[in-house]
Parts: structure tokens; C-alpha cells; sequence
């Protein structure tokens, strides 16, 4: 799992395809951060949503995208292709979209929702290992990285829209519409701009990826990462509790997006130095540093009472984010068997979502009973757990 004697990466270029998934990420996360962004605050003071509704929503709309990660990437290593996948679920994705703007009831939005991240469960693994099948090995980092990092710049344009189109036309669900835009441009990228290396000849058999004789396929290794990220998931509940508390410490609905935008940006700058720096040393070294911003960030958001120490708090929640995400993908692809790499994304997700959904509902259940500091500490202890597991693994 470490990588501290690995030889230092020769001067190798990033395969084209992996700059074109960056761009397909980018137009994507543009129109669902556009309309993440002011979901929450629609949902709570115009459909009348509890915190704990917003983090139901949240947590079975993302548990669901990883669960089907699980499935997906089963299927493209039996098929031996992954870009059939990869449009199927950008394209469902990009359906959903109108769904929001015409939502006038929680079910629609929950609807809505649940299928944008269906179809968000069908890309994700095929496209993480494609990414793994055509980056060289020795600048594998900076791949996941650079393409972690285009995926947030969507996110950073996306809330910047969303405030200029609610300063022009001020009503919610008109600026929901926009998002389909980026939505239908993503999926013409992956039309015109994704290629992928030819499947390898021979037999294929599909084997269910919850099947015990796949599971014992994977290295110890793998299921170290598997267990550190699953415990990381549980302390990273949606950000859509950011943007509650955003609204709770003074910020009007036009401005609120303003948290997507601070969290992304530090997201966007610092994924690709991080998976750079993976390559040269140790990968958990590197995930350690993004667990102690997590605790950081928990903690200053826990006592935050003004609209300054709240984007401090949601600054240090996208540093960590870009410290930890695009090295998780990583780990993956560096202990996962190679014909099973699309499995091997899957398993990690379903992992992940489940406790994500576990996440999600309890930070909803602290903030109605407790206050919304209860949800950053709790989360803080959560981060903690997995940082303390992390340095007890021997190299």
C-alpha cells in the first residue's frame, strides 16, 4: 500500500482521453453543483424540508450512486469496455436535470435526485478504471489527480452561476434551468472526445462482485483501503449541511452558493499537487494530512457564529477534500488485481455509500435535536477514528 522506495516518474504526458473525461467531469459537476447549491436552501424554505429530510435526500441520493458503482464496474470488466457505460449514465444524469426546476413537492426533487445519482453510480467506476487502465503507472497520481481537479473546477463555476443567474433573475427555480446546458455538453464530449484502449482477447465470465471467491481476489491491501475510506465516509457527511449552516450564520439564498464556490476552489488547487505528491511519497502519508483537515475544518465549523469563520471552516473542508479523494481513487487502482480494477472501484463504493447514507441521516438527526455544532463535532470524532487506524497500519 505505501509507496515510499518507488522510483521518481519519468517525464511522461497525460493520455488525451484522461484530459477529455477531465472535461466531461467539468461540464457535468458545472450542472450539478449549479444546482447542489441551492437545493438545500429550495428544499428547506420553499418546500418546507426538515434538515433531517435534506439529509435523508442526500444520503440515499449518494449511497445510491456508490451502491450502483459496484455493479457497474463488474460489468465493464466483463464486457471489457467502459465507455457504453460511461454514457448511459452521463446521459441519465443529464435527463434529470429539468426535473428540478419543475419540482413542487419534496418527491419530485427526491426523484429527480435519486436518478441524477443513479445515473452518476453507472459512470463512476468504468470511468475511474479507465482512468487506471490508460494512465502509466508511474504518473498514475497526477492522472487521478488532473482529473479530480477539472471535475472541481465544474464545481467552482457551478455555485459562481448560480449566483450571478439568482442576482439576474432572483427566483430559484428559473436558474435551476440552466443546468442542463453543461449537462447535454458533457454528453457530447464523451460522443466525440473518449477513447479507449482495445479489450483484451479472450474468455469472459461475469462473476457477481458481492461473490465470496471475487471478494478473496483482493489483496490486504485493498481491504485496508477499503476499511479506512469506508470510516473516512462516515465522518464526511453531504455537503449540503455546509451550505444549511452557510444559511444558518447569515448568508441569503443569491449568496449562499458562495460556500460551493470556497470549498471547490480549494478542492480544484490543491487535488492535483496532492496526486503529484502521492507519486513521489507515501500515498497514506498524504491521506493523513487530509484527515487532519477534515478535524479542522469540523471543528472551526462546530463554533463558527460568523459568515468569515464559516468559510474558514469550509475552506479547510476543500483542502481536505483535494487531499483525499483523487489519493483514495489511487489506492485503489495501485492494490486492485488489473482485470479486476472496475470490480475492484465498485466494491470501495459500495462500502462507501452505505456509510455515507449512514452519515447523511445521523448529521440530520444531530442538527434537528442537538444544533448543527453536534453534526461538525461528531464528525470531527468520526475523522479522528480513521486518522488513528490509518497510523496503526504497519508499512
Amino acid at each position: 500500500m505505501d509507496n515510499l522506495s518507488k522510483p521518481r516518474p519519468a517525464s511522461l504526458r497525460i493520455p488525451s482521453t484522461v484530459w477529455a473525461l477531465g472535461f466531461v467531469s467539468l461540464f457535468m459537476d458545472l450542472s450539478s453543483e449549479l444546482v447542489h447549491s441551492l437545493l438545500p436552501v429550495f428544499l428547506v424554505t420553499t418546500l418546507g424540508a426538515s434538515a433531517l429530510t435534506v439529509g435523508v435526500i442526500e444520503g440515499i441520493a449518494e449511497a445510491t450512486a456508490m451502491l450502483t458503482k459496484i455493479f457497474s464496474g463488474a460489468i465493464s470488466d466483463f464486457i471489457g469496455r467502459r465507455k457504453g457505460l460511461l454514457l448511459m449514465g452521463y446521459g441519465l444524469a443529464a435527463l434529470s436535470k429539468p426535473l428540478f426546476p419543475l419540482a413542487h413537492s419534496v418527491d419530485v426533487v427526491f426523484t429527480a435526485r435519486f436518478l441524477d445519482r443513479i445515473g452518476k453510480g453507472i459512470r463512476g467506476a468504468p470511468r475511474d478504471a479507465l482512468v487506471a487502465d490508460i494512465a502509466p503507472a508511474e504518473i498514475r497520481g497526477a492522472c487521478f489527480g488532473l482529473r479530480q481537479s477539472m471535475d472541481t473546477v465544474g464545481a467552482i463555476l457551478g455555485p459562481i452561476l448560480a449566483i450571478v443567474l439568482m442576482l439576474w433573475l432572483g427566483q430559484i427555480h428559473l436558474v435551476l434551468w440552466f443546468a442542463v446546458i453543461p449537462a447535454v455538453i458533457s454528453v457530447a464530449l464523451i460522443v466525440g472526445g473518449v477513447k479507449e484502449p482495445t479489450a483484451a482477447a479472450g474468455e469472459r465470465t461475469f462473476r457477481s462482485p458481492i461473490h465470496w471467491k471475487v471478494l478473496r481476489d483482493f489483496s490486504r491491501d485493498y481491504w485496508w483501503v477499503v476499511i479506512v475510506g469506508g470510516l473516512f465516509t462516515l465522518a464526511r457527511f453531504s455537503e449540503a449541511f455546509l451550505v444549511l449552516k452557510a444559511q444558518q450564520t447569515g448568508l441569503t439564498a443569491t449568496w449562499v452558493p458562495m460556500v460551493m464556490v470556497v470549498m471547490s476552489l480549494l478542492y480544484a488547487v490543491s487535488a492535483y499537487p496532492a496526486g503529484w505528491l502521492s507519486d513521489r511519497i507515501s500515498r497514506t502519508k498524504v491521506l493523513c494530512i487530509g484527515i487532519v483537515l477534515l478535524i479542522l475544518a469540523d471543528l472551526l465549523l462546530a463554533q463558527a457564529d460568523s459568515i468569515m469563520t464559516m468559510l474558514a471552516g469550509v475552506a479547510l473542508w476543500g483542502l481536505h477534500m483535494g487531499f483525499s479523494q483523487g489519493i483514495l481513487a489511487t489506492l485503489i487502482a495501485d492494490t486492485a488485481p488489473e482485470h479486476l480494477r472496475g470490480t475492484a472501484f465498485g466494491l470501495f463504493n459500495l462500502i462507501s455509500g452505505v456509510c455515507l447514507l449512514i452519515a447523511s441521516v445521523l448529521a440530520g438527526a444531530l442538527w434537528e435535536t442537538s444544533g448543527s455544532a453536534s453534526t461538525f463535532v461528531v464528525g470531527a470524532g468520526l475523522a479522528a477514528a480513521a486518522l488513528l487506524l490509518l497510523l496503526l497500519r504497519k508499512p
